[in-house]
């Protein structure tokens, strides 16, 4: 039986047509561009080429180029202003406030990038913890120790922990430890995959129900 909750933040608990992760992606892109003195266009293939190795592009810069602040290139790609395309959503605090399982969050995003986007949306009080990159020392999703470490630290358990993510890779990595993990595929970009998914996170409750009516 499903008895807790861990959520990914960015484009799974707000839809991505917000654009937000989108402009993430942008900064990025620039940061690696100004970094290595490319075009933009040259900065995503290499960023591609060279990042998927790696949980995150800060992880790829740090273990290939020895980059060694992360607090500036945070800076650079998560701006104060980055959340002004969220609105509150009550109808997902509902959702979420109806679920009487214990509920955290794990992003590979920094703690401010976390509570800027959580409070915006109006849901922060629904998490009993919010769990960033440097919690896990810089070293994310999908590394096995970014998940055990947070079921560690939150008291939730691997195997009655369903884990919900919009990034195949992510979910895979979850599932590969023996965790039970939901795909949130908004554009169903991924019905080639062998994952259980989800179309949007209104849809957590019927999940939950399919999920434990198989443990009866």
């Amino acid at each position: 039986m499903i008895c807790s909750l861990l959520f990914d933040l960015d484009n799974t608990l707000y839809s991505e047509a917000t654009g937000l992760e989108n402009g993430v992606a942008q900064r990025i892109n620039l940061f690696i561009a100004d970094f290595f003195g490319l075009s933009i266009s040259e900065a995503i293939r290499v960023r591609r080429e060279h990042a998927k190795a790696y949980g995150t592009t800060l992880e790829w810069l740090m273990r290939d180029y020895g980059f060694q602040e992360p607090e500036e290139y945070f800076r650079a790609i998560h701006p104060e202003d980055e959340a002004d395309c969220l609105n509150p959503d009550m109808v997902l605090k509902l959702i979420l406030n109806n679920i009487p399982l214990p509920k955290a969050v794990l992003t590979n995003a920094p703690m401010d990038h976390a509570i800027r986007i959580l409070d915006k949306l109006g849901i922060s009080e629904c998490f009993s913890g919010i769990y960033d990159i440097w919690f896990n020392k810089l070293v994310g999703k999908p590394h096995p120790g970014s998940y055990l470490g947070v079921l560690e630290a939150s008291g939730f358990t691997l195997e009655h922990t369903l884990f919900i993510d919009d990034l195949p890779r992510y979910v895979k990595g979850y599932i590969d430890i023996g965790g039970l993990a939901v795909l949130k595929d908004e554009m169903d970009r991924f019905s080639d995959l062998p994952f259980r998914r989800l179309k949007t996170i209104y849809e957590l409750d019927q999940i939950l129900d399919q999920l434990n009516s198989s443990y009866i």
